[in-house]
């Protein structure tokens, strides 16, 4: 059976793909948290991160765009966090509960490696885009096998030292060394990732009359 010649794209054109939309879904949030936290207090932090959250994903809708997995996962995420933050008025109770739910989806990439179907390829493709031939491939799909447990791990591993941390030291330690710590082990993870990726996007060039034909 034939296909359309694929030319699969450079490494840098798929992180430029990826950037903004984890910006947008990702590090955008978090930055709206922390500044209204600072001016506007728990509350009203907990108010401005959801909203945030909310309109990015009506803004989508609205112009009909599709809506990536990240965000879904974070409105998900940010409003169970701010429920349980106002209820209480924790800050403890409230950066607690992303470690918590971070560990939960650690086990669903587990889970989605046995029942092969892994997270990191359905999350990848909300960035990417790979053609349906590319993605029966086997070497393809070993890759996505084996990057959704290096990144189980990865999550399981920020969430045991942010929760030490967070039972274990100031807020204000907390919030300095869990992000530095959280982004040194996932900037790691991040650039095996995407060396590893660029290893089958070379091997996939080399095979690519064997691909198409």
């Amino acid at each position: 059976m034939n296909h359309t010649p694929f030319a699969l794209p450079r490494l840098t054109a798929m992180i430029k793909q990826a950037v903004p939309r984890l910006l947008e879904g990702v590090v955008a949030p978090l930055a709206v948290f922390y500044a209204a936290l600072a001016i506007l207090g728990l509350d009203g932090a907990l108010v401005a991160a959801v909203s945030w959250v909310y309109l990015g994903l009506l803004w989508r809708l609205v112009r009909r765009r599709p809506v990536p997995g990240t965000m879904v996962l974070a409105a998900i995420a940010i409003t169970v966090r701010a429920a349980l933050g106002l209820w209480s008025g924790s800050a403890v109770v409230y950066f607690i509960q992303p470690e918590l739910g971070t560990i939960c989806i650690s086990m669903a990439f587990l889970a989605s490696v046995r029942l092969r179907r892994p997270l990191v390829q359905k999350l990848t493709l909300d960035y990417i885009h790979l053609p349906s031939f590319v993605l029966r491939h086997e070497r393809v799909r070993r890759f996505f096998a084996r990057i959704t447990l290096l990144w189980a791990f990865v999550l399981l591993t920020n969430s045991t030292v942010s929760i030490w941390l967070l039972l274990h030291q100031s807020i204000g330690t907390y919030l300095l060394v869990r992000t530095t710590a959280v982004a040194v082990i996932s900037g790691l993870a991040f650039l095996g990732s995407a060396w590893a990726f660029r290893r089958v996007l070379k091997r996939l060039h080399a095979e690519a009359p064997a691909i198409t034909s």
